[in-house]
């Protein structure tokens, strides 16, 4: 829901410094990979209770995740690149989940909920965003992407917001986690809508 109000914000200087990377030699893929790699290290972080570190890998990751775009729309985006790049992020926010559900019992039921409530946003976006690539239908509502992105109201942004959320206040994770469980739903079912609309004529 906040993405494209986030990217006309955070593009232009990502932009400069993804320019930078570029002319230094610096590899979007390379960035997607070491972005991920630093994203993973949130699991053990969380499984042994250091929520502080892994709010720092996890915010690291998001970082690296922006500065690989940006380097991309410097150096030339490819279809390669879009596609490591959505395969990260989504093997990431569940990595971020599970390491959630390691940590306590009581977290177990909801992140269970909550990574099925991620089967229904992550697939109503790639199935949707496959189908409009073979229409060649196109969109910059959030920026420049490989995919076509269709918006709800869990996107990027709430998120990080999320996670950033159960890191601070970790003993109130299973009540946030069935708030952002309804929230993906939501998302689900209006994307299911939007795309009933858009690709039925």
């Amino acid at each position: 829901m906040l993405d494209g109000l986030l990217r006309r914000v955070i593009d232009p200087p990502l932009d400069r410094l993804g320019a930078r990377l570029a002319r230094a030699g610096f590899s979007a893929n390379a960035l997607t990979l070491g972005g991920f790699v630093i994203g993973l290290l949130a699991l053990p972080l969380l499984s042994a209770g250091s929520y502080g570190l892994a709010l720092l890998a996890i915010l690291l990751n998001r970082l690296v995740d922006g500065l690989d775009g940006a380097v991309a729309r410097a150096r030339g985006t490819t279809d390669w690149g879009g596609y490591l790049d959505i395969v990260c992020d989504f093997v990431f926010y569940g990595t971020v989940v599970f390491g959630f559900a390691l940590v306590d019992s009581e977290n177990r039921l909801p992140a269970g909920f909550l990574l099925l409530s991620f089967i229904g946003t992550g697939g109503s976006f790639l199935a949707f965003a496959a189908i409009a690539a073979r229409r060649g239908m196109e969109t910059n509502a959030r920026g420049a992407k490989s995919l076509y992105y269709l918006g709800g109201l869990t996107e990027g942004t709430e998120t990080i917001a999320f996670f950033v959320a159960c890191c601070l206040f970790p003993a109130v994770f299973p009540v946030l986690a069935w708030i952002f469980s309804a929230a993906c739903w939501a998302t689900t079912i209006s994307r299911v809508v939007t795309a009933g609309m858009l690709l039925r004529g």
